[in-house]
């Protein structure tokens, strides 16, 4: 057994525990003979890919589509955006949009859509400027690596296509295929003092390289993007076949759906913050968000690749008397604008509806998303009440979503437990912590519990499925502490009689 710190030089401890674990692997169950085992035992021993075993091919252009496809392994599907609209209002120097996409893709209100990004044309551009090994940038290339395939009849060499990669150009690449706005990693770094020129940037990429401390420092307080890596260390020139071979896959962003495809048929609308910031404390250069600055770049009337993720456990329950809480700060209203449209066609259809609590929270009055609409659904009587928390409102005391279920406490309890309503909560899991220690201090209080009962309460909450959580922007440790309540709660039950 060994540990790694996730916060702190996790890839190295893998990489040095990996071997070793699978040739223990392998002498236990008596595997070193066979050639399958053989082989993937060089694999985990081999050296890191170099200039003579990766390349780059002419080949002929794919449909990128159907690139993502393959590269992910999932079905993607082409969407027309149709309409892209700022929440906030076009001259807001913030910007939060509604996109509205055309789409025969089957959904739920409380899905999610994958979105597959584009990286900013300028980064690319000048990353391919100090790139080696490419011509143009511009021609259909494969890239292919030369594989070791260990037999008992010895070692044969072959040139194999990526196994992920796509055919497709090099700007293709860095523009739709490859995460260039992550850290690079020590391994990485590692290769990059290897090809340094510079005594100077050889000391200090070996350095981030191979002190964890230091690169988890350098890490934090940069966050360089391939990019500012490359300013940084100037006598760096990588071969671009190589490069790409090290480069992670740039994967997909999920946003809550906020429609219902019983008011918005053949559609899917986002609701999307436009992520804008800068790393050191606000003095370091700008960086962007990578699908939120794409979905704000991308021209009106052009396809976005995109795949639906199913949801069923944030899902509206099918009795629709059910009486419903929603809690969503922020972007968090996104799923419930579509249950509220879901809620509206049924009472479009006649059918009768159970009560619709709505707490949102933001930091101005002039950042409260989808206002218009939510006075229109209190008087169609789709929602019943709304509650508004401001956090920054000037001459108003800092109020936040918690702060008003405290002030509804009564009716909460009434509402869940009595009623067997169920609860939602959408955001960042900050908040959806506080929500939760909230609601369990109500059913205490209204309830007559003690701690553990009240723990006992909210697991059962969860186990029936009554206790909704749609939680983003998670890291490591703020996921850590999220769920350290939930955990410690479920061992302390199992621990009594």
């Amino acid at each position: 057994m060994a540990s790694g710190d996730e916060m702190c030089g996790q890839e190295q401890a893998f990489r040095k525990w990996a071997p070793q674990v699978f040739r223990v692997a392998c002498e236990t169950f008596c595997l070193d003979d066979d050639d399958t085992f053989l082989e993937a035992t060089m694999t985990l021993q081999a050296d890191t890919l170099s200039t003579a075993t990766v390349r780059f091919v002419e080949a002929k252009p794919e449909n990128v589509t159907l690139s993502l496809s393959k590269c992910h392994n999932k079905k993607v599907s082409a969407c027309h955006l149709t309409r892209r609209t700022n929440l906030h209002g076009e001259k807001s120097t913030r910007a939060t949009l509604l996109l509205e996409i055309d789409s025969n893709l089957m959904y739920k209100p409380g899905d999610h859509v994958g979105v597959y990004p584009a990286n900013r044309p300028d980064l690319v551009d000048k990353i391919l400027k100090r790139l080696k090994g490419v011509d143009d940038p511009d021609v259909t290339i494969e890239l292919q690596v030369l594989k070791e395939s260990h037999t008992s009849n010895g070692v044969v060499k072959s040139w194999t296509p990526h196994e992920r990669l796509p055919v497709c150009t090099v700007r293709e690449l860095f523009s739709r295929f490859l995460d260039i706005t992550t850290p690079p990693s020590p391994n990485l770094l590692q290769h990059f003092a290897s090809i340094a020129t510079e005594e100077d940037d050889q000391r200090r990429l070996t350095l981030l390289a191979t002190e964890s401390a230091a690169y988890e420092d350098w890490r934090h307080w940069r966050f360089p993007n391939l990019l500012e890596v490359l300013e940084e260390f100037p006598s760096v020139s990588p071969y671009a076949p190589l490069l790409v071979a090290q480069l992670s896959i740039l994967q997909p962003r999920f946003y809550s759906i906020s429609s219902s495809p019983a008011l918005c048929p053949n559609q899917i609308h986002l609701t999307v913050a436009v992520v804008v910031y800068k790393t050191e404390d606000g003095e370091g250069p700008v960086h962007y968000g990578v699908c939120s600055n794409y979905l704000q770049d991308v021209p009106v009337g052009e396809d976005i690749c995109i795949f639906v993720r199913s949801a069923p456990s944030f899902y509206l329950p099918n009795d629709s008397l059910t009486p419903v809480i929603l809690v969503g700060p922020g972007t968090g209203i996104a799923p419930f604008r579509a249950f509220w449209q879901q809620r509206l066609s049924q009472v479009m259809a006649k059918k009768r509806v159970g009560k619709l609590w709505l707490f949102f929270g933001c930091r101005t009055r002039e950042l409260d998303l989808y206002k218009e609409e939510k006075a229109d659904m209190l008087q169609k009587k789709v929602l019943d009440k709304v509650f508004l928390a401001l956090s920054r409102e000037p001459n108003l005391p800092k109020t936040y979503v918690q702060n008003l279920a405290l002030a509804e406490a009564a009716e909460i309890y009434r509402i869940v437990v009595i009623e067997k309503g169920h609860f939602y909560v959408c955001g960042d899991c900050t908040m959806a912590e506080h929500v939760y220690q909230t609601l369990k201090t109500i059913i205490l209080r209204y309830g007559g519990m003690n701690e553990t009962q009240a723990e006992a309460f909210m697991l059962s909450l969860r186990d029936e499925n009554r206790y909704h959580e749609d939680i983003f922007g998670i890291t490591l440790r703020t996921a850590e502490i999220h769920n350290k309540s939930r955990e410690s709660a479920r061992i302390r039950m199992a621990s009594e009689p």
